[in-house]
């Protein structure tokens, strides 16, 4: 219990969180300052989403040998050279450079943030979680990286409003979080010792080569996992166009729309931790299941819901639950790398191929709502989108619960 409670180490997972928070606001700024950005860099509506493409794109193709680095080189290496590197591009960004150096950066951001530093920084948090606190380690890299999301989010937006809104409020804001993520790098250095990642376990000494990938590809739990993460994070999507539904179908305010998509930002660091706390008492496959439950029942509620002021308060509530149920769900399934047995000399590679399929989502769900949006206007296009939500839900819960009889079998064997 000395361990859980020890300053130093919860110093790490507070590094962690707000560094895993910040780190990505560089690539997703336009999710906040979408028309400043688009103004300060002189681009049109395809040139804009063109970044975001470039970065999605090489993300997806960084994550298998992000992982395979994580598991041969040091964490504190990687995560401080990530944050000092991506820091410092940010404040070239900051100026505004031209189209094409923008797209540079954006793939460069993906090689920084996604080789250099996600499969890192979740191979040092099963680490930080030893063998019986997987939910409660994961669950706390949630909360940090939440409280770091809405307390950098806070703070720009109300520096970009006292400077005037304008092109030198926006170059502020990108050098503000720029700043940031650099002092988290320096601090990474000095926090991150030399087995913050497990590097000392006699286990992970063993070289981790082609073969070693292919026998995690070959593993049946890697791949039930990479399904559960899918659907935990096609519900996650599903949340995203909460605020656009609230105004297409409830005809609420941009302004009262934009207010209940800021509480799904306060509601994360809670609903995480809470999820972690409770899937160690629990079970993580157990938690997972009831997750899946409630996100099921949620957004068919939003699929169904007759779009009237009187149903206001219903909409709201199910917002609250669904965001708790998604966060939560988003706080515990990397958990399952352990508790599925999965060796910890290869957590980089498995979570390196459970990230490339587990949050391609990034890629066809925008893409599906738009075209669902497009062909059927209004709360029908929101109903359809809803429903496939809810669809991903029922396979996240029929992975999960074959991947927790495949563990107790697994389990039962080991004991005989």
């Amino acid at each position: 219990m000395s361990q859980r409670i020890d300053p130093a180490r919860w110093l790490l997972m507070t590094v962690l969180g707000l560094s895993g928070g910040i780190t990505f606001f560089l690539p997703f700024l336009q999710e906040l300052y979408y028309l400043p950005l688009a103004a300060a860099l002189d681009l049109n509506n395809a040139q804009i989403g063109s970044l975001l493409s470039v970065f999605g794109v090489t993300s997806l193709l960084c994550y298998v040998p992000g992982g395979w680095l994580a598991d041969r080189v040091s964490p504190r290496l990687l995560l401080s050279a990530s944050l000092i590197s991506t820091g410092l591009s940010g404040f070239y960004f900051s100026t505004f450079p031209s189209y094409q150096i923008s797209l540079l950066l954006h793939g460069f951001w993906g090689i920084t943030i996604t080789l250099m530093f996600w499969c890192a920084m979740l191979r040092v948090t099963r680490h930080w979680g030893a063998a019986t606190g997987q939910g409660q380690a994961y669950g706390a890299l949630e909360m940090g990286r939440g409280i770091g999301e809405a307390l950098s989010a806070a703070a720009t937006l109300a520096l970009f409003a006292y400077l005037g809104s304008g092109t030198r409020a926006l170059a502020a804001v990108i050098s503000l979080f720029s700043a940031t993520i650099l002092c988290l790098g320096i601090a990474s250095i000095v926090i991150l010792n030399k087995d913050s990642g497990g590097e000392l376990v006699a286990e992970s000494n063993a070289r981790v080569n082609f073969d070693t990938v292919k026998a995690v590809l070959n593993t049946p739990q890697v791949w039930l996992i990479s399904t559960i993460v899918l659907s935990g994070y096609c519900a996650y999507w599903g949340t995203l166009r909460l605020t656009s539904y609230a105004t297409d179908v409830f005809l609420m305010s941009v302004t009262l729309a934009a207010l209940l998509s800021s509480l799904k930002l306060w509601v994360k660091p809670f609903a995480a931790l809470g999820a972690g706390v409770i899937a160690d008492k629990l079970g993580v496959t157990r938690v997972i299941v009831a997750l899946f439950i409630v996100l099921l029942f949620g957004f068919l509620s939003f699929a169904f819901l007759p779009g009237t002021t009187g149903w206001i308060p219903a909409m709201v509530f199910n917002l609250v639950l669904v965001s708790m149920a998604v966060f939560g769900l988003r706080g515990i399934y990397f958990a399952l790398v352990h508790t599925s047995g999965i060796p910890f000399r290869v957590t980089g590679v498995a979570i390196g191929v459970i990230s490339m399929i587990g949050l391609s989502p990034d890629i066809f769900m925008p893409l599906l709502g738009g075209i669902l949006l497009d062909t059927y206007p209004g709360a029908e296009g929101y109903r359809y989108f809803f429903l496939f939500v809810s669809a991903m839900c029922v396979l996240g819960v029929i992975a999960t619960r074959t991947l927790a009889t495949r563990n107790a079998r697994a389990a039962g064997a080991g004991c005989n």
